[in-house]
């Protein structure tokens, strides 16, 4: 994905648009038992319930994950306003492999 350098756009702080230098920042990734890793497991039945007060418990959830990265991972763009000098994120990423400011 190609991005332009600077990009003139709205100021939540300025509360107007101006110009903002656009960076790249890592995206950082979910942790090992996210949310929807707990909940898959716990649909299929191997995830400790909540019924039994321990007495037959089950393993920890740790090999029922769905397993490898995915191709690609979503844009984490900085936007930083060049009259207040303050960033502000994107709403959402969209997918790429590669982004490149141009």
């Amino acid at each position: 994905m190609k991005k332009p350098k600077i990009v003139r756009r709205y100021c939540p702080y300025c509360r107007k648009h101006t110009v903002h230098k656009v960076t790249a920042n890592k995206k950082k990734s979910a942790s090992s038992l996210s949310y929807g890793s707990k909940i898959r497991a716990k649909r299929r039945g191997k995830a400790r319930g909540y019924g039994n007060l321990g007495r037959y418990s089950k393993p920890a959830v740790s090999n029922f994950k769905m397993t490898g990265a995915k191709q690609s991972k979503k844009t984490d763009f900085r936007f930083e306003c060049k009259e207040c000098k303050k960033t502000h994120m994107q709403k959402r990423g969209i997918r790429a492999k590669r982004t490149e400011f141009i």
